[in-house]
């Protein structure tokens, strides 16, 4: 945890940075700062999510059972599959665990790519500017990445193939739509939401309590906002 909080604290400098405040770092400096930070954070956070109990043993991010199958759990419970409802949540939770050091290629060349006014606008942009640039543009392409890895461990159980099939049949008659309306785009879903939200909170973090920046030149950038 402390690894990425130091990672991440270049964060907290604000705007003025681009306007004229660090007058001793030019765009290109300042900018090469703040990839620095994030290229560190994105790995770590994907080390620490993509580790196992990285979901499952973590509440704010463990997958929960689709709605419909948690709304009925007292129901299939009392039918003799409790069982089969933990095994599936287990399970789903191993399968975000395996597709998310996917992740990190496709997020180190997004902070490869970013541009000055990426970094301007990441600064100027609030709380979860990072994770908003982060899901902009990664978030299509880590859906495609995902899915093949978590299909592989869902298939595996016979109620996610029965649950698929339900499902299929309530999105055709619109009674479901989005995610939901099968397993591994869920799982999928969600461990996605699980990755930014773990970045989101390490900013918040280093915005209220910043410690070392990480990388030669985020450490000038820090030092020269004290």
């Amino acid at each position: 945890m402390r690894a990425i909080v130091r990672a991440l604290c270049v964060f907290v400098i604000s705007l003025s940075a681009f306007a004229g405040g660090l007058a001793s770092l030019t765009n290109s400096q300042a900018t090469t700062g703040l990839r620095q930070a994030l290229d560190q954070g994105a790995r770590a956070a994907v080390d620490q999510l993509g580790q196992s109990g990285g979901f499952l043993n973590n509440p704010k991010v463990r997958i929960p059972l689709p709605s419909v199958l948690e709304q009925t759990r007292s129901v299939l419970k009392f039918m003799g599959k409790g069982d089969d409802l933990e095994a599936l949540e287990t399970t789903m939770n191993r399968a975000a665990e395996a597709a998310v050091p996917e992740a990190r290629n496709l997020l180190v060349a997004a902070v490869k790519q970013m541009s000055v006014q990426d970094a301007k606008n990441i600064l100027a942009g609030g709380d979860d500017s990072v994770t908003r640039y982060f899901e902009e543009k990664t978030r299509a392409a880590l859906t495609t990445r995902f899915l093949p890895v978590v299909t592989k461990q869902t298939d595996r159980l016979a109620l996610s193939g029965q649950y698929n099939a339900l499902a299929g049949k309530a999105a055709g008659a619109g009674l479901l739509k989005g995610d939901e309306v099968s397993v591994e785009r869920y799982v999928t879903a969600k461990a996605l939401d699980g990755l930014y939200l773990t970045i989101a909170e390490q900013e918040r973090a280093i915005r209220a309590n910043p410690l070392q920046a990480a990388g030669s030149l985020a450490k000038k950038v820090f030092g020269a906002l004290r």
